[in-house]
């Protein structure tokens, strides 16, 4: 072969072998939950499963808080991410964000709760003597991106009373759900919000800081969280990835089940399900319940304008809810 046409034809192979190599980088957002230092051991046998299962290059993307991980995604320096359902849904609406499938609790259960929690020994019983709105209270709430922390109390607790936490308690501060928790069980905060899944984590890993918590308000069953991926990324990676999570801890894995299903029950989860955007129906509807009820609250804005705002939000949240109603039939 000629040498100069050998030369380029070696140059295209390596050049075409580097693009490969970038293209098959894929980092996974993880939202912090907890701290990195606790989350990473639980999750770092998952990525090296899949990274072996897929020949993609799996490296696991931690930021501070929520919003990192949703950033990350829109400028595509995370290609696929576990969020909670609110998080995933700023994911959907501006980080090109797409869900594909859905975690199963290790229960089986369809999804998880949002908690309240008070310290064991408080004189704090319910949502009653939590919310007497004296401004004697401390509360710690979750991220403004998290669903059980933040975006389910602010509505079930708050909104839907019409309360302000900020003119209802002493000091707001946000914390993730280990924080949180720990904050409730050294007596930090006289409240704080917290979920079923971070708890039983606390129960496992702290027993002695389990003992000083109690729940003293549980909402209604939030849909497991989502796996978010780039709706931009190439379609034989989503081929790989999706039958990777599918058929994780099922006899259909191409590894050791056993080991499989030992990682899944760290996360505390059972093998994933399918899933689409439409999971996040509930979500928006909450968001928009939430909305509502603030602009109703709100003293500074004409009964016009307000009326206007209500009306558009109200037939919003009518057009997701009989999505909902339509999804549920079918």
């Amino acid at each position: 072969m000629n040498p100069i046409i050998k030369g380029i034809a070696a140059l295209a192979l390596a050049t075409g072998l580097t693009t490969s190599a970038l293209a098959e980088e894929i980092n996974f957002g993880i939202i912090s939950t907890e701290s990195q230092s606790n989350l990473r051991p639980l999750w770092e046998p998952f990525l090296a499963d899949m990274a072996e299962q897929t020949g993609l290059d799996i490296k696991p993307f931690f930021a501070s808080d929520y919003a990192g991980v949703i950033e990350g995604m829109r400028f595509d320096k995370v290609q696929i991410a576990w969020y909670g359902n609110k998080s995933a849904m700023e994911a959907v609406d501006r980080s090109e964000g797409e869900v594909f499938v859905q975690t199963v609790a290790a229960s089986g259960e369809a999804g998880y709760y949002g908690l309240i929690l008070a310290p064991s020994d408080s004189k704090l019983t319910g949502l009653d003597d939590l919310l007497t709105c004296d401004k004697s209270l401390n509360f710690g709430i979750g991220d403004p991106n998290s669903t059980s922390g933040y975006l389910v109390p602010m509505t079930f607790v708050f909104a839907s009373k019409g309360i302000d936490p900020k003119e209802c308690f002493k000091n707001v501060t946000n914390a993730n759900h280990e924080t949180n928790a720990m904050a409730v069980a050294n007596r930090q905060v006289d409240a704080a919000a917290n979920n079923t899944e971070s708890l039983a984590l606390i129960e496992k890993n702290q027993p002695e800081a389990f003992k000083n918590i109690k729940v003293i308000w549980k909402s209604p069953l939030i849909p497991s969280d989502p796996i978010v991926w780039r709706k931009d990324l190439p379609e034989a990676s989503k081929e790989k990835l999706k039958a990777f999570f599918l058929d994780y801890g099922t006899e259909r894995s191409k590894g050791d089940v056993e080991a499989e299903k030992k990682t899944l029950a760290g996360l505390q989860w059972a093998p994933f399900r399918a899933s689409t955007d439409a999971q996040l129906l509930p979500i928006r509807v909450m968001e928009l319940t939430k909305k509502i009820a603030g602009i109703t609250a709100d003293k500074t804005l004409a009964d016009d304008a307000k009326k206007a705002e209500i009306d558009k939000l109200t037939a919003e949240k009518a057009k997701f809810e009989a999505e909902i109603a339509k999804n549920s039939q079918s």
